[in-house]
């Protein structure tokens, strides 16, 4: 499927979430505001959309959150997407407090890669920006994961007076693992609307300053934006997502289901499709072809670009991590 200005979309990232219990006081983010269970799309009414999805050429996917693992039994949703016949890919991010202890039924369900938000490698620093003492869960699960053999990737967002002198720490787990360590320069989204990004083009001209040789890397490893460099003797790739410094909306490939099942044509703007009061119709005969009718509209109105650069032009007002960011 393509947008009114000729891009192809064909990739879904798709958030879920799980009713307030007892494990969720220890793997979501602080701050995230909970929703009524009725409210949160079923397995089943995602399925039925991704089928919908399908139909107008969105063949990859993507389950995200806040935070995935949570809702119980996410394995039944990943293996339901791989069993759905045109399905090229399903993945997922996670901030891998509870990888580790779902990776093998996750490999099993056919999960093909795995994206571990990972914004410092110092235990006292992750505490005071996740509010969780969990950083050795999330660095064992990497471990976990590279040696699994599941296509890993770590996803870091630098703030300076905050984490900025994570990056180095953070390009080191490329060395000796085999996983790709993204630096996704800050949104003006949520707590992004402060302002206080990393320029991803300085942190590029660091990283060849302190490892010579490094040379950019031409071999797609994904679906998305990123741009990846090649540093000798590294397992690894070291990756930027620069949304600021270097808009990629002319290459933007994709649209977002929040956990409520609203259609976001763009992380920026509010502007979408209710599938949720759709597939809740009750009137079978037809959904699936209303499904994909919406989504098709919504998919080729998809705005030309971000404004980013001009912030009283954005009009999504929720965090990142209620809309799948």
């Amino acid at each position: 499927m393509r947008d009114r200005f000729g891009r192809t979309i064909n990739y879904m990232r798709i958030s879920v979430t799980d009713r307030c219990n007892l494990r969720c006081r220890y793997c979501m983010p602080d701050g995230i505001t909970k929703c009524a269970m009725q409210e949160i799309l079923t397995y089943e009414e995602i399925v039925e959309i991704a089928q919908a999805a399908e139909d107008c050429g969105i063949t990859r996917f993507k389950i995200t959150g806040g935070e995935p693992l949570v809702r119980m039994g996410v394995e039944t949703l990943v293996r339901a997407l791989k069993d759905l016949p045109l399905t090229e890919q399903v993945t997922m991010t996670t901030n891998g407090v509870l990888l580790e202890e779902k990776l093998p039924a996750l490999m099993e369900a056919g999960l093909d890669a795995v994206n571990i938000s990972l914004d410092t490698t110092d235990r006292e620093k992750y505490r005071q920006i996740t509010g969780r003492d969990c950083l050795q869960q999330v660095l064992s699960a990497i471990r976990a994961s590279a040696e699994a053999g599941i296509r890993t990737k770590i996803n870091a967002v630098l703030i300076p007076g905050c984490n900025e002198d994570s990056f180095l720490p953070l390009v080191q787990m490329g060395s000796e693992l085999p996983v790709d360590v993204r630096f996704i320069e800050l949104m003006p989204i949520g707590e992004g609307r402060s302002g206080r990004e990393m320029d991803n083009r300085a942190l590029i001209d660091r990283l060849n300053t302190l490892y010579p040789g490094t040379t950019p890397d031409p071999e797609p490893r994904g679906n998305g934006p990123a741009v990846y460099y090649a540093v000798p003797g590294f397992a690894g790739r070291i990756g930027f997502i620069s949304a600021i410094h270097g808009k990629f909306c002319d290459s933007c490939n994709r649209v977002r289901l929040t956990s409520t099942g609203f259609l976001k044509q763009c992380l920026c703007f509010e502007d979408g499709a209710d599938l949720r009061a759709i597939v809740r119709s009750g009137e079978e005969t037809g959904r699936r072809s209303l499904l994909t009718e919406a989504i098709r509209s919504a998919a080729s109105n998809k705005p030309e670009a971000h404004s980013f650069d001009r912030p009283e032009l954005i009009t999504e007002k929720h965090r990142m991590s209620g809309i799948g960011g």
